[in-house]
């Protein structure tokens, strides 16, 4: 990838972080998700751990506060009133 990079002057490539939860609000999502729908939790199957994985967002857009939490995590507002 260096060398296709390299070999491309018009080409301008940005490193980002592999992880960067202050900069990106759904990493505090995926937070909140495990350490609450899949924390401390043996699955019976990955039926099991989809249906958990799924239904736990869905209880999370009730909870206005959690998701201004993430988004004041990353330095960013949130657009509700």
């Amino acid at each position: 990838m260096r060398r296709y990079i390299a070999d491309r002057d018009w080409l301008t490539v940005f490193q980002l972080p592999p992880y960067a939860p202050d900069l990106n609000p759904v990493e505090g999502i995926w937070s909140v998700l495990r350490r609450t729908a899949t924390a401390n939790r043996a699955f019976a199957d990955p039926d099991d751990l989809i249906t958990a994985v799924q239904r736990r967002p869905r209880q999370l857009q009730y909870r206005p506060d959690v998701l201004d939490g993430c988004l004041t995590g990353t330095g960013s507002r949130s657009q509700r009133p």
